[in-house]
């Protein structure tokens, strides 16, 4: 491949276009009228309009995107994360339009990216599932057997979707109607399929993911785990790798669940499984995304590897040039997503105008962002501004790095989640490793948020009185005069 057309835009669009360029590619961008004067259009070699600024009327046209990676001669195509990225009849029409596909196979995408259709591929390969049904229902009283035979409380889960929609957990059979009712409505309102499947709820599980990447010679490799268990609506908000909690038995363990995992959809390309621990630390199966995920940075910090070079040479028909046995975890990393997000509100979406906006800049600290000072956050996409990655070589160290990183980041114009990001490293449930996906519903709140403000306030009050007390207590002696009295006359 000699040029590559990404199929999205922002931090991953630039972050995608940086290692193609690395690898001497030329670089093909796409933008809707919002994105016109963004920093992947300029840094790309040529750039497309796809349309004017909703999604549904730029990156989501398939067609269009196809059209343009025609009209300028490319010969693969990246989607990135989001948009099309795992949209398993794009995936096929890039492919019938002779174009190379930077991802999976269509028929693995259309797999995994159904729950009960994974469940279903991976039961014959000595996977562990968490206990429940594995077919879809819409039936209250069929439901109502099922909770009865495994157990409250139980989670009801939309059948064709994540990201925290149609999800319930129920405590008792008499919130179960109700809750089911909720569960399948939105699951229609979001995907368009109301069908739920109910399994046990884990009370305190942490959210760990890992890393695969298989080529098109049947070798598949893990690349060690991801601890994504700090969460807000169901979405990740701080990630780290390696994990606080895995011995080295179990990060094998779940790395060799994950490798079987990929086998079973006959999987290509970079990908991640991503398994529920409980507090014994058993692990349970929970789905495949099949695609690059917002937190790769930290798993390439610890391996060093990089990932998007990674994909492009998979999808090259090149040979994977490690084995498992040549793959180690060297130091420690951890990421924030800074949000335009008010975290004193409910992290509602702040939009407006970037006034001031510095990074931070040093060893060990990575920015992956896509704006600039004087940039219009848009109301038509995803929120996020950047992650922020640090890496040091123990998880003390790049959590002191993370802290220090996030005082020196500075943003005006929107509220944030920096100030977030910053009460979970201090927090001493995340310093301490003792926590799970409940860690924001036990431990944060707008109020704590606020009341850490105010003693930081308090002890720089108390800094400055006491700088300005003893500057006020130094003796203070008349200017010298000259000692030749004569000097002075008038």
């Amino acid at each position: 491949m000699q040029k590559i057309l990404i199929a999205n835009r922002g931090e991953i669009a630039l972050r995608i276009m940086k290692t193609i360029r690395k690898m001497g590619i030329k670089t093909v961008a796409v933008y809707s009228e919002a994105d016109r004067n963004s920093p992947h259009v300029r840094y790309a070699d040529e750039a497309v309009l796809l349309g004017n600024a909703p999604s549904s009327e730029s990156y989501l046209v398939m067609e269009k995107v196809i059209a343009a990676a025609k009209q300028t001669g490319a010969e693969g195509i990246h989607p990135g994360y989001g948009f099309l990225s795992e949209n398993a009849d794009f995936a096929q029409m890039v492919t019938d339009s002779g174009i190379t596909f930077i991802g999976p196979l269509p028929h693995a995408i259309r797999v995994m990216g159904n729950k009960l259709a994974a469940k279903e591929a991976v039961k014959s390969y000595d996977i562990p599932m968490v206990p429940g049904i594995d077919e879809a229902i819409t039936d209250q009283e069929l439901a109502k057997k099922i909770a009865g035979e495994i157990g409250f409380p139980i989670l009801i889960k939309a059948a064709a979707g994540g990201g925290g929609k149609g999800m319930r957990v129920v405590h008792n059979m008499s919130e179960l109607p109700e809750q089911m009712d909720r569960a399948i409505g939105e699951a229609i309102a979001a995907f368009g399929d109301g069908a739920v499947f109910i399994e046990k709820y884990v009370g305190s599980p942490r959210h760990i993911e890992i890393q695969v990447l298989a080529d098109t010679h049947g070798n598949v490799v893990h690349l060690f785990e991801r601890e994504c268990s700090v969460q807000r609506r169901h979405q990740k908000v701080v990630e780290e790798a390696p994990s606080s909690v895995l011995t080295p038995a179990l990060r094998t363990e779940m790395g060799e669940a994950a490798v079987r995992v990929a086998k079973a959809c006959d999987y290509v390309g970079a990908g991640t499984v991503e398994f529920l621990l409980d507090e014994n630390k058993n692990f349970y199966f929970l789905e495949m995304n099949t695609r690059l995920q917002v937190e790769h940075p930290v798993t390439e910090l610890i391996t060093g590897l990089d990932l998007v070079e990674q994909q492009i040479k998979i999808a090259r028909g090149e040979v994977l040039e490690f084995t498992q046995a040549d793959l180690t975890i060297n130091g420690h990393a951890v990421e924030v997503r800074v949000y335009a997000e008010d975290p004193l509100d409910n992290f509602m979406p702040s939009i407006g105008t970037l006034s001031t906006y510095k990074t931070p800049t040093g060893i060990g600290v990575r920015v992956d962002d896509g704006f600039e000072e004087g940039m219009t956050v848009p109301m038509f996409y995803d929120p996020m501004i950047s992650k922020l990655i640090t890496y040091g070589k123990t998880r003390e160290e790049a959590i002191r790095l993370m802290i220090d990183a996030i005082s020196d980041y500075r943003v005006e114009g929107v509220a944030t989640t920096l100030s977030f990001g910053k009460f979970v490293c201090e927090h001493e449930a995340f310093t301490s490793g003792n926590f799970d996906t409940h860690f924001v519903q036990r431990h944060y709140s707008p109020a704590a948020l606020k009341s850490k403000y105010a003693v930081e306030e308090e002890i720089a009050a108390l800094v400055g009185l006491q700088l300005y007390l003893e500057h006020n207590q130094e003796v203070k002696l008349p200017k010298a005069t000259p000692k030749d009295w004569k000097q002075n006359r008038s």
